[in-house]
C-alpha cells in the first residue's frame, strides 16, 4: 500500500513539538550567554542566539537528512513535489534558510530602516550604548542605510516610513493568512514549505481519518480568516489615526520647541541671587552680602536690602 499524505492534525502536532524543542534549545543557549556575559549582552544578542539555535536544530535534523523530533513523534517524513522521493540537500538547505534565516534578516532590515527614519525625522540619533536594536556599533550596512535615508527629502522619508510600517504589519498578516489557508485545505503549514514544495507522508499504517476533524479544521480556518479581516481593519484604522496625530502634532512640536527656547533665554537673562537662588529685585549691598555669607542667614537675602 502506498504511503498516504499526512493529515492536518499530524502536521500541526509535529510543528508544535518542534517549536517546543526549539524553545528549550533557545532557552538553554540564552541562559548560557546570560551566565557568561551578563544581562546586557544577552539582551543585545538575544535574536542572534535564537537564530543560531534554530539553525542548529534544523541543521542537525532536516539539513542532515533526518526527521525532526516533531516529525518523528507523529511518524511523518518530508517528500519533494513528486511525492515519491526525499527532498534533495539543496531543497532542504533552501527550506532551512527560508524558515530561519530569511525572517531574521527581513525583521532586522525593516527594524533598522524604521529606526533610522524615525531618528532622522526627530532630528536626533540614538547613542551607541543604548539597548535599541542595531545599536551595537556602526556597521557598514547601518552607515549605508543612514546615508541613503539622509539623501531623501522629508516627504520621501515619511512615505518610506509608512511603507515600512505597512510591510512589517503585512508580513504578520500574510503568515496568519497562510495558516488559515492551511486549516481549510491542509497542504502547507509553513510558507517555506510552500515555496520549496515540500509536503509530508505517513510512514506508519494509515489511520482512518475522522471527517469531523477535517470539518472542524475548515471551520477554524474560516474563523481565522474572519478574525484576520477584523484585525487588519483595526490596524488600518489605528495607522490612519497615528498618521493624523503626527500631522497635527508636528507644528505644535515646533512651536513648543521655540517657546521653551524663548523661556530659557528669558530665565537666563533674569538676575538671581547667588545665595538663595531667587529672583533679585533690588541690588544687594556688599555689606549685606557678607552678612549672608558669614552668618548663613537665609532670611536676610530675599532680594531686598536690609
Amino acid at each position: 500500500m502506498a504511503p498516504a499524505a499526512a493529515s492536518p492534525p499530524e502536521v500541526v502536532r509535529a510543528a508544535q513539538k518542534d517549536d517546543y524543542y526549539r524553545g528549550g534549545l533557545r532557552s538553554a543557549a540564552g541562559g548560557a550567554l546570560h551566565s557568561l556575559a551578563g544581562a546586557k549582552k544577552w539582551l543585545e544578542w538575544r535574536r542572534e542566539i535564537e537564530l543560531v539555535s534554530d539553525v542548529a536544530y534544523f541543521g542537525l535534523t532536516t539539513l542532515a537528512g533526518y526527521q525532526t523530533l516533531g516529525e518523528e513523534y507523529v511518524s511523518i517524513v518530508q517528500v519533494d513535489p513528486t511525492q515519491g522521493r526525499v527532498p534533495s540537500r539543496l531543497r532542504r538547505g533552501v527550506l532551512v534558510a527560508l524558515h530561519t534565516v530569511l525572517p531574521y534578516l527581513l525583521d532586522k532590515a525593516l527594524l533598522h530602516l524604521e529606526h533610522e527614519l524615525q531618528a532622522d525625522g526627530d532630528g536626533a540619533w540614538p547613542s551607541q550604548g543604548s539597548l535599541a536594536p542595531g545599536a551595537r556599533g556602526q556597521s557598514g550596512a547601518r552607515r549605508w542605510v543612514r546615508r541613503c535615508t539622509a539623501a531623501l527629502t522629508e516627504q520621501q522619508q515619511g512615505t518610506l516610513l509608512r511603507a515600512v510600517l505597512v510591510l512589517r504589519q503585512g508580513l504578520g498578516c500574510l503568515q496568519r493568512l497562510h495558516v488559515a489557508w492551511f486549516y481549510i485545505h491542509g497542504a502547507f503549514y509553513h510558507l517555506a514549505k510552500r515555496f520549496t514544495g515540500i509536503t509530508y507522508l505517513r510512514v506508519r499504517h494509515p489511520l482512518a481519518e475522522d471527517p469531523r476533524a477535517c470539518a472542524s479544521y475548515r471551520l477554524l480556518g474560516l474563523v481565522s480568516l474572519l478574525h484576520l479581516a477584523l484585525a487588519a481593519g483595526l490596524q488600518l484604522y489605528g495607522f490612519r489615526q497615528r498618521q493624523r496625530a503626527q500631522r497635527e502634532w508636528r507644528p505644535q512640536r515646533g512651536l513648543s520647541h521655540r517657546r521653551s527656547y524663548a523661556e530659557e533665554r528669558a530665565v537666563s537673562r533674569t538676575s538671581l541671587c547667588t545665595l538663595c537662588l531667587e529672583e533679585r529685585r533690588d541690588m544687594c549691598t556688599s555689606v549685606f552680602y557678607w552678612r549672608c555669607q558669614w552668618r548663613r542667614d537665609p532670611r536676610g537675602c530675599r532680594g531686598h536690602n536690609p
